[in-house]
């Protein structure tokens, strides 16, 4: 399990590609099929960039491959201030600016391209900010569904212990041990977020101190089908049933709602060993979410 894949199978699936918006340059890894069931669209999390959902060297991992074998198109992109839109970080210091750039730039990519049932958003991590503000957003009643992953609203208190701290003595080791626990779930080429990680714009640190205020009142607004996925491993995030309870209870206005685990999987659920089998779910509620799309476009 830990020999990179040898199956090259679509090895030129994916490419890179920019689009400019308002003269800022945005960059997307995409993965497109010439008539998708729906567009897929990624978003990272904290201090990395598109590539975490495809994996180098392993192709069974990635999300755009196995989502463009799927028949789903797939475009993760950089965030605001992340990859080719770095150097105009300071244009995104609000959400909304964030929000509106992000729309303008899938539309930018898809440009003609077909859509199949529409558009989906998945998150990790810190991403689930913009993802949800995106959701909330008036804009958000056309997407046809949401999956938000690796996140919460109490962090264990090991986790706001380590991050206090790092806050003080600017000492990383004992966040990887958060991020990237067990190690053994991990291919040992990326463990610890070797070849992933970079740094991160400046409004990432408001991002991460007001996510727990912001979730429920974003999550209220959302009217979409919603996926809540967390690692079976999650050491960052509390996952109890209390805690996930009271997250289900703030979608208040999403017509479903599912909470899954991801057995076998820690914090980074993309580039582990259980990658491919997060994946395959993660489709598998895309295409429930196509279905249920499909219904209500039935006369």
């Amino acid at each position: 399990m830990s020999a990179p894949d040898t199956d090259l199978l679509a090895a030129d699936t994916v490419v890179a590609r920019t689009v400019e918006v308002d003269g800022v340059t945005m960059s997307a890894l995409c993965a497109e099929v010439p008539d998708p069931r729906a567009v897929l669209v990624a978003v990272h999390g904290g201090a990395t960039s598109a590539r975490y959902f495809d994996l180098p060297g392993r192709p069974s991992l990635s999300l755009l491959r196995t989502g463009a074998r799927l028949g789903f198109s797939v475009y993760a992109l950089d965030r605001p201030g992340y990859g080719e839109s770095a150097p105009w970080e300071a244009r995104f210091e609000s959400p909304a600016q964030r929000v509106d750039i992000t729309y303008r730039a899938i539309d930018a990519l898809l440009a003609s391209d077909a859509r199949g049932a529409g558009v989906f958003l998945a998150a990790h991590s810190a991403g689930c900010d913009l993802a949800a503000y995106m959701a909330a957003d008036d804009r958000g009643a056309e997407l046809i569904g949401l999956e938000l992953a690796g996140t919460g609203v109490h962090k264990h208190p090991e986790a706001a212990r380590i991050i206090e701290e790092m806050r003080y003595t600017r000492r990383t080791g004992g966040i990887k041990d958060l991020l990237w626990y067990p190690e053994y779930a991990y291919p040992p080429e990326v463990y610890g977020g070797r070849g992933l990680t970079g740094g991160s714009p400046g409004y990432e640190s408001a991002v991460v101190r007001d996510w727990p205020t912001d979730f429920p009142t974003l999550a209220a607004r959302v009217r979409i089908p919603t996926r809540f996925s967390y690692a079976e491993f999650e050491r960052v995030w509390r996952c109890d049933a209390e805690s996930l309870a009271e997250i289900q209870g703030f979608f208040t206005a999403a017509p479903r709602f599912v909470l899954h685990q991801q057995a076998g999987s820690g914090h980074n659920v993309s580039v582990g060993f259980g990658a491919a089998a997060y994946h395959l779910g993660l489709l598998s509620f895309v295409e429930e979410c196509v279905l249920h799309r499909s219904r209500r476009s039935v006369p």
